[in-house]
């Protein structure tokens, strides 16, 4: 393989300018064609198999599209000085919805007060058009009593699939941090430039496809928001590192056209299997039964594709391009580092040959260290997350707390009861209502054909409060003679959710973990180097958990991170702000992160792998390996952790989980693991890092990621054993 990326990389360092511009005319053009055709989203978190399904598909099918998920907008008014009941307030609002009912899409509207005059709802059943789609011109339509003084407010979805997250700031402020950390590790500004041009080619080639993927698949409102965040951190990194390389070698003395082509064909292999682990992680998603998530796996995993493409082609290409001007525009008078790379006396190189002098002590106190930072995941706390979460001021926040004031907590989040079987709404409704927990049952109807039966439920609980969980499962369990009770709804649909999710997780784990082993033993030919780095990448989710617990399930930084808690009355409930975390978002994080922590790996392995081909002394090739990896590691995890820390400011409660937990992740496994604790357990295992059974030897197929020092042709496959021979 690295002889094929060699030739790639000689082939567009030599046509550099055809190829650069080829790239920015796709980009360009996916872009543009996303932004002129539009970049259709689904708020579809349909689950097969699920009751809450059979119960959408009955209500659907039984009772019209209007009674559907989509189907129904409410409207929140509240009036402030004046109650809703007076005349001419009563008016606006009848005007109002008689405005509405004239819209072509809306099957039925109706208004209706709550229990306090201040507060009232109007409810519109559509036919033909979804809620998300359409809201705007509704809110539009209740034109007169916004005329009144009436505050108009639409009540958001609390499905993670109707969040609503729009691009912005945070990329930008991502993107400067970016090329801070670049230009202090290169001390050029030309060189930080480098990684940065590659990563916003890739990212808007990405978001433009998936923009267009759109119009032929259901693309989750999150898609866009998870690419780019993926999708800056690696493009950035990959191309990071092959810049590093190629100034090396330019400083060592090579032509620029060899410089490049060796940079490729080495570096450039390191970066196709480390994206190759990425996006088997996220494929892995595929086998999570949860649809969003299996969606999300395949699209975020295409932004990590144009990474890797844009790594191997367009860098390469503008190298070619820059030729030695790579180290013009110095920064601040800094002496621009060779690679981003330090010399045999580097701090890195100290630290790595102290760790490789003392294995024991390190790798017990990195234990330790990791043990106490994953210790709080244990009470990480799983559960809906709803629109009572969002930001202060914010639509969500400010509808959830209206609809909570004037009809109870549950009116977030009813519960659609569907009775398949029976015609009979009067004994549905006597015994949904004895079900403990549940406030109050909607009238219900029958369908035309009058076997089932439909009515809302509204539950004493908020859609985040973990006792809605068993007011579902007893509704479900009532015993009507002959009748089948299903329950859908957001409460419900989640629930679903999350049980279908832990059933999948030790699968999705143990594949993204199998996979992942037999790319690196592929890549390494080691078995003990491969399935060692495979699990010890699970090592860095224990942390990241941990540090989502102490945020969000302790409440310990809730508020630093941007999120108001209620209004309690209790200081101190106030600064314990617990937040559930979705149910999926552990299984979508551990994918994330594991294929983003093996890249690190990888670029580790491969240096140590290089120095060991050379001279066969492991100790000294892991020391060497570390001191040669480590600045570049650093600064690339650096820019990972500004990116995922800038999402943070978002004031979404799901990108804020992502951010942090990514963030915190990939700074201890930049650090403890690959700093301390891989060195440490490579240096005690000696010669069998690299020992490999002959029958598998002659198995696997002869992939070389890190190439070879002198051409591009791969070693021998008996010349590690024969090196490592007698030496440790």
């Amino acid at each position: 393989m690295s002889g094929l990326l060699g030739r790639l990389g000689g082939w567009c360092a030599g046509h550099g300018r055809a190829v650069l511009a080829l790239w920015v005319i796709v980009a360009v053009g996916l872009m543009g064609g996303s932004l002129a055709l539009g970049s259709p989203v689904s708020n579809d978190v349909s689950i097969p198999g699920s009751d809450a399904q059979r119960a959408h598909d009955l209500m659907r099918d039984g009772f019209g599209p209007g009674f559907d998920a989509g189907g129904t907008v409410q409207i929140l008014l509240y009036s402030a000085d004046k109650p809703l009941t007076s005349p001419l307030r009563r008016g606006a609002i009848d005007e109002s919805v008689a405005n509405i009912r004239r819209l072509p899409y809306v099957e039925e509207a109706e208004a209706g007060p709550s229990a306090s005059t201040e507060i009232g709802v109007i409810t519109v059943r559509l036919s033909g058009a979804k809620a998300s789609e359409v809201s705007g011109e509704i809110v539009a339509a209740a034109a007169p009593a916004r005329e009144l003084g009436i505050e108009i407010v639409p009540a958001g979805s609390s499905s993670p699939a109707d969040k609503e997250i729009k691009t912005g700031p945070s990329e930008i402020v991502g993107v400067l941090c970016a090329l801070l950390v670049l230009v202090l590790a290169f001390g050029t500004l030309v060189a930080a430039l480098v990684p940065i041009l590659s990563a916003l080619v890739s990212v808007a080639a990405g978001l433009g496809l998936i923009g267009l993927l759109g119009h032929v698949a259901d693309v989750p409102k999150q898609a866009g928001i998870m690419a780019t965040m993926i999708g800056l951190g690696v493009g950035i990194d990959y191309a990071l590192f092959l810049t590093s390389r190629y100034r090396k070698l330019l400083a060592d003395g090579l032509p620029v056209h060899e410089a490049v082509r060796r940079t490729t064909a080495s570096s450039g292999g390191a970066v196709v299997f480390a994206g190759g682990t990425v996006i088997i992680a996220l494929s892995a998603l595929m086998l999570g039964g949860f649809p969003l998530l299996q969606t999300l796996g395949w699209i975020t995993g295409l932004s990590v594709v144009f990474a890797v493409l844009t790594s191997v082609t367009f860098v390469p290409a503008l190298l070619g391009v820059l030729g030695p001007r790579i180290n013009s525009l110095r920064v601040l008078g800094r002496r621009a580092a060779a690679g981003g790379s330090e010399g045999p006396g580097g701090g890195w190189s100290r630290l790595a040959f102290w760790v490789a002098r003392r294995p024991w002590q390190v790798l017990l106190g990195s234990v330790l260290a990791l043990g106490l930072l994953s210790a709080p995941a244990l009470a990480l706390k799983l559960g809906p997350l709803d629109n009572g979460y969002s930001d202060q001021g914010t639509p969500a926040r400010r509808a959830y707390e209206l609809m909570q004031t004037g009809f109870g907590p549950g009116a977030n989040g009813p519960l659609i009861v569907v009775a398949e079987g029976t015609g009979n709404v009067a004994k549905v409704r006597a015994a949904v209502e004895d079900v403990p927990g549940i406030a109050r049952v909607t009238p219900g109807k029958a369908n035309t054909e009058r076997d089932a039966v439909l009515l809302q439920a509204i539950p004493d609980y908020a859609p985040s409060d973990p006792r809605v969980q068993d007011v579902v499962r007893d509704v479900r369990a009532l015993a009507l003679p002959g009748v089948d009770v299903h329950v859908g709804g957001e409460a419900a649909a989640l629930a679903d959710a999350g049980t279908r999710i832990s059933e999948r997780t030790p699968l999705v784990i143990g594949v993204v973990v199998l996979l992942s082993a037999l790319l690196l033993l592929f890549a390494f030919r080691a078995p003990v180097v491969a399935f060692k780095a495979a699990l010890m990448n699970l090592v860095s989710l224990g942390a990241a958990f941990g540090a989502l617990a102490l945020v969000f399930s302790f409440g310990l930084g809730s508020r630093l991170v941007g999120l108001d808690p209620p209004h309690s009355g209790s200081m101190l409930v106030e600064y314990f702000f617990a937040v559930p975390i979705d149910s999926y978002v552990p299984l979508m994080l551990f994918a994330v992160l594991f294929g983003l922590s093996m890249d690190y790996e990888v670029f580790l392995l491969t240096a140590v792998r290089q120095a060991y081909l050379r001279h066969g002394d492991n100790r000294r090739a892991v020391a060497e390996g570390l001191g040669s990896t480590g600045r570049v590691i650093t600064s690339a995890a650096l820019i990972m952790v500004a990116v995922f820390v800038a999402f943070i400011a978002y004031p979404d409660p799901l990108v804020k989980v992502f951010g942090v937990g990514l963030a915190v992740a990939i700074a201890v496994d930049a650090t403890i693991i690959r700093g301390f604790l891989v060195p440490a357990t490579m240096v005690l295992l000696g010669r069998a890092n690299w020992w490999c059974p002959r029958w598998l030897d002659r198995l696997l197929p002869n992939l070389s990621v890190e190439g070879h020092e002198e051409d591009d042709a791969p070693a021998p496959p008996r010349v590690l054993e024969e090196a490592g021979a007698g030496r440790r």
